[in-house]
């Protein structure tokens, strides 16, 4: 098997956090208890996407708020924010403060751009401002300002009774090094080296100047470590799904091969006018998904993973593809489970 590049540092694992409408809570909960089992487990860190106006997190920063009384030590993340959904003011504030609560352990993970179906959401969220509204990058920059401290109002002192402080508070003063940019493009990757943030990378990228998705995804971190501060230190974490079935039952095997099979024509050519490209998912015994990974051009350049869950399966299922990953497929990386109860 050819050996990566950079030794596996960071194993963790990312969920949708579904959830049944008519039963929202159960779902929010099962979320929460794949957290708590990912800490026993020995991984580092646990991401939750975001989902608004669907039956999955819509509110990840309570989620990890929540998460964070639950557990001590994993780190926990978001993958991703769309911050054209976010006061990026308020959601400093928010971030520092859960940052607070977990003790340093919150890696928040943004992106940009218009909302999702911008065209029908936008007199509900922005009813005054929706075509004034800056959905560039610039929205993520002031973010980091305010994370990182920087001066909000000029403004500050006592008021009668109050004391009124010029930046955002809590400040938590590591935070800023923590922020993620998840970017799929040439021109993402870039801005985000520029920024000093941290790259998070997953299964959909841009085809640009080729229709590989592992070399698509190599030119993207090499740019990126190109115009960050710390060069080829600066920090990438990859996310694509896999599935081990070391465990797994013939009913789940068969299930997670059905899964992988639906998804993989996306994956054969760039998809619509973003020509986005889709990395396969990849299913079989740890063994083989190691293989396969220690060939991928992108991943022999990370020393970080997040692996996807699947988005549909059952919580069964995820306790049986965790466990695998961090007892089984850990190993077969090269990363030795750390405390866990594999």
């Amino acid at each position: 098997m050819p050996q990566p590049s950079r030794p596996l540092r960071k194993l963790g694992f990312l969920t949708i956090g579904l959830f049944d409408e008519a039963d929202p809570g159960r779902g929010h909960e099962s979320t929460l208890d794949i957290i708590e089992l990912g800490e026993r487990l020995g991984f580092d860190s646990a991401w939750v996407r975001h989902r608004h106006l669907q039956y999955g997190i819509s509110s990840p920063i309570a989620v990890l708020a929540a998460a964070s009384q639950r557990t001590s030590r994993i780190e926990l993340g978001t993958a991703v924010i769309p911050v054209g959904w976010e006061n990026p003011l308020r959601l400093a504030e928010d971030l520092a403060t859960v940052d607070i609560l977990s003790r340093g352990r919150l890696n928040p993970g943004v992106s940009v751009g218009p909302p999702n179906h911008y065209d029908q959401v936008k007199d509900a969220l922005y009813p005054d401002t929706a075509d004034a509204e800056d959905f560039s990058h610039e929205r993520v920059r002031r973010l980091l300002d305010f994370v990182r401290g920087e001066q909000v109002t000029d403004f500050s002192g006592v008021e009668g009774f109050e004391v009124f402080s010029d930046r955002v508070q809590p400040h938590s003063p590591g935070l800023g090094r923590r922020m993620w940019y998840g970017g799929g493009s040439l021109r993402s990757a870039r801005w985000a080296g520029e920024q000093g943030m941290n790259l998070l990378t997953s299964s959909v990228v841009k085809a640009e100047e080729s229709e590989d998705f592992a070399e698509i995804q190599l030119s993207h971190i090499r740019t990126f470590r190109a115009h960050h501060p710390d060069g080829d230190r600066a920090r990438v974490s990859q996310g694509l799904v896999v599935i081990p079935t070391d465990t797994a039952s013939p009913e789940q095997r068969a299930k997670y091969e059905e899964y992988a099979r639906k998804r993989m024509p996306r994956t054969a050519t760039p998809q619509g006018p973003a020509r986005m490209m889709f990395a396969p998912d990849l299913v079989g015994t740890s063994e083989e998904i190691a293989e396969r990974l220690a060939s991928h051009a992108a991943f022999r350049e990370v020393e970080e993973v997040a692996f996807a869950l699947p988005f549909t399966f059952a919580h069964e299922d995820y306790v049986q593809i965790l466990t695998d990953i961090a007892t089984r497929l850990g190993p077969a990386l090269g990363r030795q489970p750390r405390g866990g109860i594999g």
